[in-house]
């Protein structure tokens, strides 16, 4: 073999290696969407599978230099990713993220191992939780819908000031639930950053509502103390004219949420956390004006909502 056909393999091997690694990056180039993607190869046992909405329940393994193992909902662009799959069986897929985005594919059902046993509750039905493996009842509270009256809560936020909701009245507010250790892009960061755009678009608007407000509440109070919902919410550009971070007990924390479908799980490690998603607007009389269910709604939609709240007298 010449030395220039022994160079020329150089590239090919290099590529071959690469492609054996768990974890790979490359370019994403959609219609008007570019960035970097990383690849993570990742094995987890299938809890519950919802192709309606183009969802997979996983308890995965932990993704090394990304995430800890979790449960959590996993989207797909394909349904037929979905096909095949059952509840306790175990899978392997990759999980590809960007810097606001997240899903899987290439799902293979994995038959080395024996059928696992799946958690007790689908960690997509309302009303349950886990504080890691145990499972919890949410405080019997009734469903709030629009034009119910929500009850006055209280919280610390993250300047270390008590306050309650009636101290709202008069203006229009929108809260969420979040935490801030939450890893995955399509998560508590995404309800974050479109939050952080909410702001600025109501502070830009010339036409827009004076009194309007911000509050993401964390899940998990007993981490995010005051300092660290302070450094959160300097990350996220929140001003606290507007938008504070807060905190409250767990018996508070079970009765707000539990009005609208909010489960998580209570004092768990982060690989232990499962929590859905809630997005609330509440009117200046403190009834509710729209529920936002999942991380689907756009910055638009929730700054027209805040703007159609804040014009009720």
């Amino acid at each position: 073999m010449t030395r220039l056909l022994r160079i020329g393999w150089i590239p090919v091997l290099l590529a071959l290696i690469a492609g054996c690694s768990a974890k790979s990056t490359e370019q994403k180039v959609s219609g008007n969407e570019s960035g970097t993607i990383t690849n993570y190869s990742v094995r987890g046992v299938v809890q519950a599978v919802h192709p309606e909405v183009r969802s997979v329940v996983i308890k995965h393994e932990e993704v090394p230099g990304y995430m800890p193992a979790m449960t959590m909902p996993f989207e797909v662009r394909d349904t037929n990713e979905l096909t095949g799959l059952t509840q306790g069986g175990t899978v392997q897929f990759r999980l590809r993220v960007t810097e606001k985005d997240g899903w899987i594919d290439q799902i293979r059902p994995v038959d080395l191992a024996p059928k696992a046993t799946p958690d007790p509750v689908d960690p997509t039905s309302q009303g349950t939780t886990h504080r890691d493996n145990a499972i919890r009842m949410l405080p019997n509270v009734p469903a709030l819908n629009p034009g119910d009256a929500l009850p006055d809560y209280g919280f610390t936020n993250q300047l270390g000031t008590r306050f309650k909701l009636s101290e709202f009245r008069g203006t229009a507010y929108a809260f969420t639930f979040i935490f801030t250790r939450c890893p995955f892009p399509t998560f508590c960061p995404r309800i974050t950053d479109h939050f952080t755009q909410v702001q600025r678009a109501l502070t830009d608007a010339a036409a827009g509502p004076r009194r309007w407000r911000l509050l993401s509440i964390t899940l998990d109070p007993e981490f995010d103390t005051e300092s660290v919902l302070a450094a959160y919410g300097s990350r996220a550009k929140a001003d606290p004219a507007h938008w504070w971070m807060a905190r409250c007990d767990f018996d508070t924390l079970d009765r707000i949420a539990g009005h609208f479908g909010q489960y998580y799980a209570q004092g768990a490690t982060v690989a232990g956390q499962n929590h859905n998603l809630r997005t609330v607007v509440v009117d200046p009389s403190g009834r509710i004006h729209q529920v936002f269910i999942g991380n689907e709604w756009t910055v638009a939609e929730l700054t027209q909502s805040l703007t159609e709240a804040a014009a009720k007298r």
